[in-house]
């Protein structure tokens, strides 16, 4: 029997205490994915100590701009979000749905069996908590469930962070995703550094998550504690880099698809799907069936696609979507109306990952922003395809 007493709903740790929480999940089979710094850029890999994490680094991000700097601190946390989302490790770029091989008795097929790899995710944002939360909904409510998505989900120990720095494009404000997250995770971690003290305030979103903090060193959080992490959210709420006006946002661009601004967007798109691939959301795939040159062995494999693509909307005969104004249209009405149709939230958490890496600098807020100041309500629905 344990005989350590439960931890406080809120407690504070140390950066050791951060090492001891990565080292405690790999004890209990976890596979650690965290943010570290590579290429570039912060990406989110296996880390095995607080030394792998981008410890004094944060990110300078604007319209098409990425870049990373030194702090003036070591902060572990000090950045905003990086190019990769969560997305990869759940719904994966790629993944064998069967594989068929010839034998002397005949054909024999092989489903692959999803198996968990119990994931931690180590700096979860709340923006992508809520794009977490979105997905979840997209595949495993409603009468079509990927079970494969299920399996990787069930096990996924999450330990947030609430954001100290806003990004450049951030505004998950307007969407009402952050920067505090609210739900979604089993630990919580606002980093706290001040003059000789760098810890951090611990919130427990979970029973999990209590016992795990149990095995940790920590102390109960004192009140300055719980205000000087209430100042750093607050702090951050109010340096948004982007913010959209959500009212009526939906019905604006539902009643405005054949607006100029689509063919003026238009102009400069490159129909390169990195807003997609960026997107913590986005979950469009196509199916591809392989054969070796033998034909003696296949298999079909479900890739993430993007709806930019001439390819996606092909239907016999031709595309749908020919132009470059009618994908952005597609994908930015999906994304901010639509969506709401289908699953009743919007399909964006304004983590400002699609306006950071568009090689182009589209900036969605902007484009929104752009038709509410001159909407050109048409009643001409035909025209949505062209």
């Amino acid at each position: 029997m344990d005989d350590r007493q439960a931890p406080p709903h809120r407690a504070v740790i140390t950066v050791e205490g951060v090492g001891q929480l990565l080292a405690e999940l790999a004890t209990r089979g976890h596979r650690v994915l965290g943010p570290t710094a590579r290429d570039g850029a912060i990406v989110y890999d296996d880390i095995g100590a607080v030394s792998d994490m981008p410890q004094g680094w944060t990110d300078r991000q604007d319209a098409g701009r990425y870049k990373l700097e030194r702090r003036d601190d070591d902060a572990l946390f000090g950045y905003a979000v990086g190019p990769q989302s969560w997305k990869k490790f759940l719904h994966p770029p790629m993944e064998t749905i069967w594989r068929s091989r010839r034998t002397e008795s005949g054909l024999a097929i092989d489903a692959p069996i999803a198996v968990s790899e119990k994931f931690a995710f180590i700096g979860v944002r709340a923006c992508e908590l809520h794009a977490i939360a979105i997905q979840d909904r997209v595949f495993l409510e409603g009468p079509y469930v990927d079970k494969a998505y299920g399996v990787r989900r069930q096990d996924a120990f999450i330990v947030a962070t609430n954001c100290a720095v806003a990004g450049g494009t951030c505004f998950c404000v307007s969407m009402g995703t952050g920067p505090k997250a609210q739900s979604g995770f089993d630990l919580a971690l606002t980093e706290i550094i001040e003059d000789d003290r760098h810890v951090f305030l611990v919130e427990v979103g979970s029973d999990a998550g209590a016992d795990v903090l149990a095995h940790i060193e920590h102390q109960p959080a004192a009140r300055m504690d719980v205000i000087a992490a209430d100042t750093i959210i607050a702090h951050t709420a109010a340096n948004m880099g982007r913010e959209m006006e959500t009212t009526g946002l939906k019905e604006l661009l539902q009643g405005n698809l054949t607006h100029e601004q689509w063919e003026k967007v238009a102009d400069r798109c490159l129909s390169c799907g990195n807003c997609t691939m960026v997107c913590p959301t986005c979950f469009c795939t196509t199916v591809e069936d392989h054969s070796d040159l033998a034909g003696l062995n296949a298999e079909r494999v479900k890739e993430w696609d993007s709806c930019f693509t001439q390819d996606f909307s092909y239907i016999h005969g031709g595309s749908v979507r020919k132009s470059t104004s009618s994908r952005y249209r597609q994908w930015m009405t999906h994304k901010l109306a639509s969506w709401i149709d289908q699953f009743g939230t919007s399909g964006c958490v304004g983590c400002g990952r699609c306006v950071t890496w568009c090689p182009v600098g589209i900036d969605i807020t902007a484009e929104a922003a752009a038709i509410r100041a001159a909407p050109q309500k048409s009643s001409v629905v035909a025209d949505a395809r062209a």
